[in-house]
C-alpha cells in the first residue's frame, strides 16, 4: 500500500512515516500544503491520502477542499481527513462529496496506532470510516421525527456501526451476532429509511447519510 501524507506540522509528518514503515506500509510523499498535496497526488496516485483538515494559508478547510477534489478527480483514491476537533458539518460534507473510500478522525488517533492503521486499510479496501466520538455527537443530537425512529434499538445500533464504517461481518464480531443475522438488520433498515434498490448509489452509504443528517 502506498500512501501520501499531508499536514504542516513536520512532527506529525515524522510521527506517521514512522509508525506506517513499521507497519510496512510505504509512504511515498508528503506535503505541507494543499496546493503541494495536488501537484504531489496527481504525480504519484498512492492508494491512500490522509490530509489535516485546516491547512496553509488560512489554516481553514483547505485540507477538507482537497479531499474532496482527489475524491473528484482519482475516485480509486481513499481519502483520510485528520482534524482537531469533531465537526459534524465537515464530516457530513465529506461523506456526500467524497461518497466510499472516504475517512474521517480525530488527530488523536495519531497516538493510537492500531486504531488508525485499521482505518487506512479498511480505506483502502474502498470502506469509509468515521471517528466514533463523531458519531456519538451526532447521536447526542439526533432530532425527533426523522426516519431513524421507525427503526428498533437493534436496528439503531447496527446503523451506528455502520455509520463508523465497520463491514456486516465487523458489526457481527462487534455486537457476537451471526452474519445472516446482521445481514437482516441491514435489510429491514434499508427498508425503513425508503432506500430502493439503485445501482447507480450505495445505499450503505446513503443510508449512513440519513443517520447523520437525523
Amino acid at each position: 500500500m502506498r500512501v501520501v501524507v499531508a499536514d504542516d506540522s513536520l512532527l506529525v509528518r515524522e510521527g506517521l512515516k514512522r509508525l506506517f514503515a513499521e507497519a510496512g506500509i510505504d509512504v511515498c510523499a508528503e506535503a505541507a500544503d494543499a496546493s503541494e498535496l495536488a501537484a504531489i497526488v496527481e504525480s504519484t496516485l498512492p492508494d491512500v491520502v490522509i490530509v489535516d483538515i485546516r491547512m496553509p494559508p488560512t489554516h481553514t478547510v483547505e485540507g477538507l477542499q482537497a479531499a474532496a477534489d482527489i475524491r473528484t478527480r482519482h475516485p480509486d483514491i481513499a481519502v483520510l481527513v485528520l482534524s482537531q476537533y469533531v465537526d459534524a458539518e465537515y464530516a457530513l460534507t465529506l461523506l456526500h462529496e467524497g461518497g466510499e473510500a472516504s475517512g474521517y478522525l480525530l488527530k488523536d488517533r495519531i497516538t493510537q496506532g492500531d486504531e488508525l492503521l485499521d482505518a487506512v486499510r479498511r480505506l483502502a479496501q474502498g470502506e469509509t470510516v468515521l471517528d466514533p466520538q463523531l458519531v456519538e455527537q451526532l447521536l447526542a443530537r439526533a432530532r425527533a421525527g426523522s426516519p431513524i425512529d421507525d427503526l428498533t434499538d437493534r436496528e439503531r445500533h447496527v446503523l451506528s456501526l455502520m455509520a463508523e464504517g465497520l463491514t456486516d461481518r465487523g458489526i457481527a464480531q462487534r455486537l457476537w451476532l451471526s452474519p445472516k443475522t446482521v445481514e437482516s438488520h441491514v435489510r429491514h433498515i434499508l427498508q425503513k429509511l425508503g432506500l430502493p434498490e439503485d445501482r447507480s448509489r450505495n445505499r450503505r452509504v446513503e443510508a449512513v447519510l440519513t443517520y447523520l443528517r437525523s
